[in-house]
């Protein structure tokens, strides 16, 4: 019995696809660098974190003809040498630590970096999006802001405690505390006005609640541990709601310079279609939107313009890094996944992320799911099929589509309307059964509904 001969295999090695590469391994207290082996005797060196250990670290690498670099996202720590390597001229990607597994059982700094600088030599990385440097600062001032809103939020939830702890009600008939009756009353009951007829005499004239409802519920026992503990409370609210104005006036600026150079566009801005919400900056927004994008995006559905430009600033306003909206969408972690093994999907749920542009736009989705519009009747179509969750996504997902073609090609939105929707949708089931029937040898015929059945007692 006689076999084939196997021939050898042919083993051809990666091609090089950028020659002066390096990887940067980051850590809190120091930085491994790694280089390709023929630029020096020491192709791995580590740098302490230090500003000036920063620079010596860039002198090295220009010295040695690199000119182009990959780290890890390693918290915030990235954050410094990123910036410095940028701005001495080297490009620099940001890569996510999944994509950069290193060999199991061979974890150290500088195999990590060697390995870092072998993926990006052979091109083997994707570089995370950061959007251009004059958006950046946009970017950082609006999540600040987003920071300072949160923690404003937890001091109103410890002056109602303090109000529940003196059995004031005054959460159960006004509908925010914050609100222009809610904050006279506490501001009073700080400066020592405990009398509930007094302290009803606040109450603002577009209150739903009676002046005697609101003096039964500000009958409570005003102990002196508890006011105090309110007027923190409310001090600090105050002070973090003087930073927020403080931060309202850094973005304008920001605004201010992304518009220095452009041209608003000859059109006048639409009329208001969302109403501004009570934690928005306190400018025009829709105005710099306008200048700076060429469009109203705030006309979408859903979009309001403090969420227009807080999507600005997580994606930039240039949607070239995106070939499609597809690459759009699958960045946003919005479009189904794919996971397939041996011709068979094992599954296409949408993966797992903290994009903060894809929490905006689920958010948004869901307030779109509540008005009379074609993406509310898809939304509400969606959810009693699949239920809210996937409807949720598969709104926010079109959303992004919008978003993107607006910024993209300069498509202006233009709702079509709940009727147009459900014919089109009712068209769609038609022409699939249709299909149906022809393939089983059937002919769909046209006929009037069928009346109910009458039950026989």
């Amino acid at each position: 019995m006689t076999g084939k001969k196997r021939g050898k295999q042919s083993t051809r090695p990666l091609s090089t696809v950028h020659p002066n590469a390096a990887g940067l391994d980051v850590g809190a207290t120091f930085h491994v660098v790694a280089i390709p082996p023929d630029r020096a005797e020491e192709s791995v060196r580590t740098f302490r974190s230090f500003t000036g250990d920063l620079h010596r670290l860039a002198d090295w690498l220009k010295e040695v003809g690199v000119e182009t670099i990959a780290m890890e996202s390693t918290g915030v720590y990235w954050i410094p040498v990123f910036e410095l390597l940028e701005e001495r001229g080297f490009e620099v990607i940001l890569v996510n630590a999944r994509d950069v597994k290193n060999v199991p059982g061979r974890k150290t700094d500088v195999n990590d970096a060697q390995w870092l600088q072998q993926l990006h030599e052979h091109g083997l990385l994707r570089g995370s999006f950061r959007p251009h440097d004059r958006v950046v600062p946009l970017r950082a001032l609006l999540r600040h802001r987003e920071r300072l809103i949160d923690q404003a939020a937890s001091h109103i939830q410890h002056m109602q405690k303090a109000l529940m702890q003196m059995n004031v009600q005054l959460h159960h008939v006004v509908a925010d505390i914050t609100g222009v009756t809610g904050m006279k009353i506490v501001r009073a009951i700080v400066k020592g006005v405990h009398d509930p007829a007094v302290l009803a005499q606040h109450r603002d004239v577009r209150c739903k609640e009676s002046p005697e409802t609101i003096r039964e519920a500000l009958t409570g026992n005003y102990r002196p541990e508890h006011v105090f503990a309110l007027r923190h409370a409310l001090e600090l609210y105050d002070f973090l709601q003087g930073k927020v104005t403080e931060c309202d006036v850094e973005i304008e600026g920001v605004l201010r310079n992304l518009n220095s150079d452009r041209r608003p566009p000859d059109a006048p801005i639409p009329s208001v279609r969302h109403a501004a919400g009570r934690n928005e900056p306190d400018f025009d927004v829709r105005g710099a939107l306008y200048t700076l994008l060429g469009a109203d995006l705030s006309q979408v559905h859903g979009l309001g313009a403090y969420t227009v430009l807080r999507l600005v600033a997580e994606c930039g306003d240039d949607m070239r890094k995106w070939p499609t909206s597809k690459h759009f969408t699958s960045w946003l972690t919005l479009a189904p996944g794919n996971k397939i093994s041996g011709g068979r999907v094992l599954s296409s749920k949408t993966r797992r992320s903290s994009n903060r542009a894809a929490a905006l736009l689920r958010i948004a989705a869901v307030s779109v799911g509540r008005t009379q519009t074609a993406l509310g009747a898809f939304y509400r179509r969606l959810a009693a099929r699949v239920g809210k969750a996937k409807a949720v996504t598969a709104t926010a997902r079109k959303l992004a589509v919008l978003f993107y073609n607006a910024l993209r090609w300069g498509l202006a939105y233009s709702d079509p309307g709940v009727e147009y929707y459900e014919r089109r949708y009712r068209q769609r089931v038609l022409h699939n059964l249709q299909q149906r029937a022809r393939q089983l040898g059937y002919t769909l015929v046209e006929g009037t509904a069928a009346s109910p059945a009458v039950g026989v007692s």
